[in-house]
């Protein structure tokens, strides 16, 4: 029986590679793709693959947010990250929302089959690189200043933000203050700059 597997990615060049390479596997089978992270989950709701290939910074959800989501609706389908970011922080916040593989695009695709099957088995596949650093420095942002300091790296004023995240000003200027002062920037795209450059946006 062939492993079910949706994919999600933002580049349409690199989904469309994705698809092919896994198609050529006899024991995979492609079932939805999803430009955007809220696509990726509601196919994963209607499709139940078995596995879902994803990348982190895409449209609407990131797909840590899916993987987050996937868990806490309690769907059966696992998760594999597969991006561009070579970053410890990103690899330990994917297997705090549940992931159960994170590779690097510039993998081998005979490392993508592999880790597919992997995870499909109910085992892990962790760039081992990556597995080496990720517990060495942790992340010490909540989930809440994250938010916060991720709309201000993206341009947004504290009004703005509050709005989005519906907060009062005073309390997104306290979120940002304390952000600021555990990532050691003294102004909010100093901070938004450190923390993506650690993985923890």
């Amino acid at each position: 029986m062939s492993i079910r597997v949706v994919l999600a990615e933002d580049q349409l060049l690199v989904l469309g590679a994705l698809g092919t390479l896994l198609g050529l596997e006899q024991d995979i089978e492609v079932v939805g793709t999803a430009p955007d992270g809220d696509e990726a989950l509601r196919l994963v709701a209607a499709l139940g693959p078995d596995v879902l290939l994803t990348d982190i910074e895409m449209p609407g959800r990131t797909g840590l947010e899916v993987a987050a989501e996937i868990r806490r609706r309690g769907l059966p389908t696992r998760v594999l990250i597969v991006t561009t970011f070579a970053r410890a922080g990103y690899l330990r916040r994917a297997l705090d929302a549940g992931a159960a593989g994170y590779l690097l695009k510039d993998a081998p695709v005979t490392k993508l089959v592999d880790a597919v099957r992997a995870v499909h088995a109910g085992r892990r596949a962790i760039d081992p690189e990556l597995a080496a650093d990720a517990w060495s420095e942790p992340d010490p942002l909540t989930e809440r200043e994250r938010q916060v300091v991720r709309l201000a790296g993206e341009g947004l004023g504290n009004a703005a933000i509050a709005d989005r995240l519906t907060l009062s000003e005073g309390t997104v200027r306290n979120y940002l203050s304390e952000a600021m002062g555990k990532l050691g920037a003294t102004n909010r795209v100093a901070a938004a700059r450190v923390a993506r450059d650690r993985g923890w946006l």
